[in-house]
């Protein structure tokens, strides 16, 4: 079973739009896949028509009181399930500072359901907490997408060296560039200049309309506009993302 977190320190970069993208994906070339959905916000259970089935549920499955695997639900779409999330995922980091080895319990989670999945993503909320240092040791990769724009490259920057300063695994970070706007002469200058770094994968997301319509479809990108140039880089990013992190 390989792990992937979708992750930024800001909101707003297109994290959870790649994580279901992506998830349906895998999905359709017969991975089976799971989608975890830790944001309080709940967006991915939302473009994959899924509410949590217990009231705390979050909570409930951090602390102990429900088993991982008893809140996976079946999505519409073939070897795609999802564990949505609730109000109560806002409850995370005071649950996890309480525990004795909190870095281990993303981990010791997700072990219970490894001969189940093939792969899983999980979209994590913004921002960095005892949640993530959790995702960040007990994962296998994390993706982070980028708009190429100062303030978000200063983000992922800061992120690089928070994982130096506290010991965590750099070699972890995938990144992409994503909400590309070719009109913004900035967009290319910062995209060309992180390509030279290899830092980045090449493919990347552009900001399009069809990616918005994902709210009002409710679904992934490819269900309803397959032929899109938006659908065709995330066919791009998979490509890219298999043969550096799952084959």
């Amino acid at each position: 079973m390989v792990t992937i977190a979708l992750y930024n320190l800001k909101g707003g970069v297109g994290k959870t739009a790649a994580a279901i993208n992506l998830a349906y994906l895998s999905a359709k070339q017969g991975y089976k896949t799971l989608v975890w959905d830790l944001d309080p916000q709940g967006s991915s259970s939302f473009y994959l028509g899924a509410e949590a089935s217990v009231k705390n549920e979050a909570k409930k499955i951090l602390n102990g009181e429900m088993d991982l695997a008893s809140a996976i639900q079946q999505s519409a779409y073939e070897h795609l399930d999802i564990i949505p999330a609730d109000l109560s995922a806002r409850h995370a980091d005071i649950l996890l500072s309480e525990m004795k080895q909190s870095k281990k319990k993303i981990a010791s989670l997700l072990s219970t359901i490894k001969k189940d999945y093939d792969v899983v993503f999980l979209d994590c909320p913004p921002g960095i907490s005892v949640l993530h240092d959790a995702v960040f040791s007990g994962i296998d990769w994390i993706l982070m997408p980028n708009i190429p724009t100062t303030l978000s490259i200063r983000s992922f920057e800061s992120v690089l060296q928070y994982f130096k300063e506290n010991d965590l695994d750099a070699s972890k970070l995938k990144c992409f560039f994503s909400m590309v706007d070719h009109r913004k002469n900035l967009h290319h200058e910062v995209i060309n200049t992180f390509y030279k770094d290899k830092l980045f994968f090449k493919s990347y997301i552009p900001y399009l309309s069809d990616v918005e319509k994902m709210g009002v479809h409710e679904s992934p990108l490819e269900t309803f506009a397959a032929s899109s140039y938006a659908a065709q880089c995330y066919q791009d990013l998979w490509k890219e993302i298999k043969q550096r992190c799952i084959n």
